[in-house]
């Protein structure tokens, strides 16, 4: 049974109205709208016979203080059911519970006893009390189920704050985890505030000295925790539960709507520090996992609306790999969807979205992929979101992989073949120029379509699924007994070199090729044409030990050590200065495919192999090389790239024949002469350079080239 409503409130806590004071209310917008002296509550669910609006005095509090039973001839209009609660306003928690039939062979999985999150909920309250497993057990769970919040947006002052524009040259991105970029004390961070919202806009100076323009925020909306392997937690947050309401926990303002608020202060602190905010959302599935787990929200309302049945309608398609997938192109989920962006845009001005396993999006409600997915069209062609960036991780777990074809025509995608292609090459592989020429110059044989441009390409090597910069060049297999699942879990497919030897070592050669390796890879993600992606804590050498899936792991695999000693200063130093130098190159902020120079016409880059003009294409060649010029002829670049594990000689480009060439970057180099700064680059008199193996030299002039 249901815990009682009390009689009376406490003067300690909010007074909560008389069911017989609510009102009809209106079916839209969806979710919790404050308006003059109440608050509006709306929620879709067709097949519940029966809905009631459970309101807490205390946001803790085990029991509710009203529970308003809906009567459908005055708080139904059609599949919505809307009532409209005079006295409360922002910080009400509360709940829906709806009733149904319960018929899996239908589909039909209505709990009555089960208090659930409004799918539209701006703020999750309850964690200290939640419990995963009372949702999927029988019986009420409203002592231990976590609650929406009601969020007036009209109360913050953003001090004039919008979302940054995107910039005028071209964007260099850096994911990061929220938690795991200042939980650990070194960060600099005051005790309270390490890990949260607050920290990370701490340290929004550091951002702004590393010269990227954007974060990609990993998950940071409300997910679950629990929903891990036994004794260890979901760190990650790839499991979401409220779609529109910011983590709490990533908040040290643990006020029912404190985190929606120093979520806001971040964005804010950020874009001061010229810093784009892109989060990625998870819309492709839910916290509520398999037919057998709980019942959390979109479940226990109209799971035939919101997932995609199987043949057998009693369990769910699963094109995710997490039990479930959202039906997103059911008209209310697309909604819903929606509603959820424009949310974050609008009111807590988020700049840009990355869309887990974006390619679920694209199948119909039977599964079955859409040529013209209506989600995706809504979200590219809805006014709102027109200057917010899409990028899509444009495959998922059922066998589509559309990085070259993803719908909806502004959407920019995660380009796992450029990390593919261009591990292959510094792992020294067989058969790879080619391909690596296509990656360094866009993609433009994987991106088709009109719409297609150069920054639609989001070039990474490493992302936080797979390994770290670090070990991918110091393990050749994955170390994840940590994970509690035997080391089966994270892909075995990782491209990776341990350089000569597994994990850490002592041996100074070892050591020198993976330092060499790491700024190869470095070098070229920043080189290539299109969009870059760093991963946070790459640029001075945090490492996982082998661990390439630690999302379960709330400890140093994925908490960034700052300290002196664990960083790397002369790889620091390096990565902000090839940001720095390839954001000053003019050809790479013009978002337009290149040219390619030939005899008689000059255009924006030239290849060459060790002999200039004669890239060597046989399946044995692991050496290249390329000049990129401005169509100004103020800037020449000369990159020359050697995976072979001898030296080689490359000779420089005979035209022009006043190129003032200077050395800008030895990969081979200790540091500091890995990096020259603008003004220091050394002379190149030579006409041939010598080029160590596993290494990578670009020469640089900037004299007019007539």
């Amino acid at each position: 049974m249901r815990p009682a409503a009390p009689a009376r409130v406490s003067e300690t806590e909010v007074p909560i109205p008389s069911a017989s004071n609510c009102l009809p209310g209106r079916p839209a917008p969806l979710g919790a709208q404050v308006e003059a002296g109440a608050v509006n509550f709306a929620v879709y669910s067709p097949q519940a016979t029966a809905m009631e609006l459970v309101l807490f005095a205390e946001p803790a509090a085990p029991a509710p203080a009203l529970v308003v039973a809906l009567d459908p001839t005055r708080h139904r209009t059609g599949p919505y059911w809307h009532v409209a609660v005079p006295g409360i306003g922002h910080g009400q928690a509360y709940g829906w519970r709806a009733t149904g039939p319960r018929d899996p062979a239908r589909g039909l999985l209505f709990d009555g006893d089960k208090l659930l999150l409004d799918p539209s909920a701006r703020a999750v309250t309850g964690h200290l009390s939640y419990d995963r497993r009372a949702a999927a057990a029988a019986g009420d769970n409203t002592a231990r189920a976590l609650r929406s919040v009601v969020v007036d947006p009209t109360l913050y002052d953003w001090e004039g704050d919008t979302p940054l524009p995107r910039p005028p040259g071209r964007e260099v991105i850096y994911e990061l985890h929220v938690r795991g970029f200042t939980a650990h004390a070194s960060s600099d961070v005051p005790a309270a505030q390490r890990g949260t919202y607050a920290g990370l806009a701490a340290r929004a100076g550091y951002l702004r000295s590393l010269g990227i323009t954007a974060v990609e925020l990993m998950p940071v909306h409300e997910f679950d925790p629990q929903d891990g392997p036994p004794g260890l937690a979901n760190v990650w947050g790839y499991n979401p539960v409220a779609w529109s309401a910011p983590h709490a926990a990533y908040s040290s303002d643990r006020s029912p709507t404190g985190p929606v608020d120093e979520f806001r202060d971040m964005v804010k602190a950020l874009h001061r520090a010229g810093v784009r905010v892109i989060i990625d959302v998870v819309y492709n599935h839910t916290a509520e996992g398999g037919p057998d787990g709980p019942v959390l929200s979109w479940r226990g309302l109209d799971n035939r609306a919101y997932y995609i049945a199987g043949a057998d309608r009693a369990r769910y398609a699963d094109f995710t790999g997490c039990g479930n997938t959202i039906s997103a192109n059911h008209p209310v989920t697309s909604r819903l969807i929606v509603d959820s962006l424009r949310w974050w845009v609008n009111h807590l001005h988020v700049d840009g979205f990355r869309f887990d396993l974006a390619s679920t999006h694209t199948r119909g409600e039977d599964g079955v992929p859409l040529e013209r997915p209506p989600v995706l069209w809504a979200i590219s062609t809805d006014p709102e979101l027109a200057g917010t960036a899409l990028i899509a991780e444009a495959w998922d777990t059922g066998g589509l992989y559309q990085v070259g074809d993803f719908p909806g025509g502004r959407f920019g995608v995660w380009n796992g073949r450029f990390r593919d292609d261009v591990r292959r090459y510094w792992r020294g592989d067989e058969g790879t120029i080619e391909s690596l020429m296509a990656r360094l110059v866009g993609s433009p044989d994987l991106l088709r379509g009109a719409e297609a441009k150069p920054s639609h390409s989001i070039n990474f090597t490493t992302c936080h699924d797979g390994f770290c910069l670090r070990d991918l060049v110091s393990y050749d297999r994955k170390h994840n007994t940590a994970n509690g699942e035997g080391n089966r879990d994270g892909t075995d497919d990782n491209l990776s070199w341990n350089c000569g030897s597994e994990g850490p070592t002592d041996d100074p050669v070892v050591a020198a090729l993976r330092a060499r390796q790491v700024r190869n890879f470095t070098a070229l993600t920043l080189l290539a044409h299109g969009t870059p992606m760093l991963l946070a804590g790459d640029e001075f050498g945090h490492t996982r030990l082998g661990n390439n899936n630690p999302w379960c792991q709330d400890n140093a695999f994925n908490h960034l050590d700052w300290s002196p000693e664990a960083q790397d200063a002369g790889l620091l130093r390096f990565t902000r200065g090839l940001i720095a130098f390839t954001s000053s190159l003019r050809i790479l902020q013009e978002d337009r495919y290149w040219a390619a120079t030939s005899p008689g016409h000059p255009g924006d880059i030239s290849w060459h192999g060790v002999e200039t003009a004669r890239p060597d294409w046989s399946p044995r060649s692991r050496a290249l090389a390329f000049t990129l010029e401005h169509a100004s002829g103020s800037q020449l670049v000369h990159v020359m790239t050697n995976a072979r594990p001898q030296a080689l000689d490359f000779a420089l480009p005979a035209e022009p024949v006043n190129a003032d060439w200077r050395l800008a970057v030895d990969t081979a180099r200790p540091a500091p002469a890995d990096y020259h700064e603008p003004g220091s680059e050394p002379a190149v008199a030579a006409a041939t350079v010598h080029v160590a193996p596993h290494s990578l030299v670009v020469l640089i002039s900037r004299r007019a080239t007539g």
